[in-house]
């Protein structure tokens, strides 16, 4: 497999060079591996801090920035990042008025986030954390117990950060982003499956006339193997899936998120089914966002989070957002 690398070593030390040259309002250290926003940390504001394995951009150090994360910690592909890196962020954004640990559930993150956060809470920080699980495509995975935290964890990051940012006491920050996770599903498909650095291969083998549907954000397979479908016949499928457990009430907010090695052409055919069978159901859209946010490598495929939506939650997601991987209303 060609890949545009120079060793698989140095491939995240690589990309957080490249990061810190392209955004000099973020605060990147390499040695120790924590992205910081660089006027954290910012007066009376709930610091919020999130991370995990490399491969996934830009989540989480492409949403770090205003409205949203204020420090993100990689660690090596698909790996999580330890504990001193997260207490190194919490101490970098603490303000004296706490810090929200957002955390993937996958088992390597849960642990080094709970040790974390007793790190930090040692050094006198006020700590809470939440824990995102909205796929539902499958429960104790290769990779966790209980469900995934996928797609949701952009809404999380989003929502939660301009409640942050407007600023709310840590417990109501908090809240919100809990809010945000129990409102959310998610479901996702791969085309293909993706190429870590250090294997310089596939991470499964999936067939040229086959698809995954299911899938994780770490190359794990999914819960069911098909044929190759339609995109009209994904949508349906994946939609469903999340309707069978989320029967919202309220429009929803929806994600039509790329894998990493999915062309928009083929992101944006896909929302437009995945907007008629939304509507075929009765389920109205109050803002959609398509594009590569949460991803995993250059697998190709895709997956939808739909976040049942209220006032509060809207207003929030339309608070201005300035991050490399999300930028609007600055």
């Amino acid at each position: 497999m060609k890949m545009l690398i120079n060793v698989p070593e140095t491939v995240v030390a690589d990309g957080l060079r490249g990061l810190a040259a392209a955004h000099p309002e973020l605060t990147v250290d390499v040695e120790n591996r924590v992205i910081v926003r660089r006027d954290a940390p910012v007066a009376d504001k709930v610091g919020l801090v999130s991370g995990g394995g490399s491969g996934h951009e830009p989540l989480h150090g492409g949403f770090v920035g205003h409205g949203m994360l204020d420090a993100a910690c990689p660690g090596e592909v698909f790996t999580s990042p330890v504990p001193d890196q997260m207490a190194r962020a919490a101490a970098a954004v603490d303000s004296g008025k706490g810090v929200l640990f957002i955390v993937k559930n996958y088992t390597g993150d849960v642990l080094n986030f709970n040790m974390a956060a007793e790190l930090a809470e040692d050094e006198g920080i006020q700590v809470a954390s939440v824990l995102v699980n909205d796929d539902v495509a499958v429960t104790d995975s290769l990779y966790t117990a209980g469900r995934r935290g996928v797609g949701a964890t952009l809404f999380v990051e989003k929502i939660a950060g301009a409640a942050a940012e407007e600023g709310a006491p840590l417990e109501r920050v908090e809240a919100i982003a809990r809010k945000v996770n129990e409102s959310s599903r998610s479901f996702g498909v791969a085309l293909s499956a993706c190429t870590t650095p250090a294997k310089g291969g596939p991470t499964f083998d999936l067939p040229p006339g086959e698809l995954e549907l299911g899938i994780g954000i770490h190359g794990e397979p999914g819960r069911e193997r098909r044929a190759m479908m339609t995109s009209r016949e994904i949508a349906d499928f994946a939609v469903d899936a999340i309707l069978e457990d989320l029967r919202p009430d309220s429009p929803v907010l929806a994600l039509v998120n790329g894998m990493g090695a999915t062309p928009l052409l083929e992101l944006y055919g896909f929302n437009a089914e995945v907007q008629r069978v939304l509507g075929e159901r009765g389920v109205s859209v109050a803002r959609t966002l398509v594009g590569n946010y949460v991803t995993s490598l250059d697998m190709a495929g895709c997956s939808v989070t739909l976040c049942q939506s209220d006032e509060e939650l809207l207003r929030l997601w339309d608070a201005p957002v300035a991050t490399a991987g999300l930028r609007w209303g600055r």
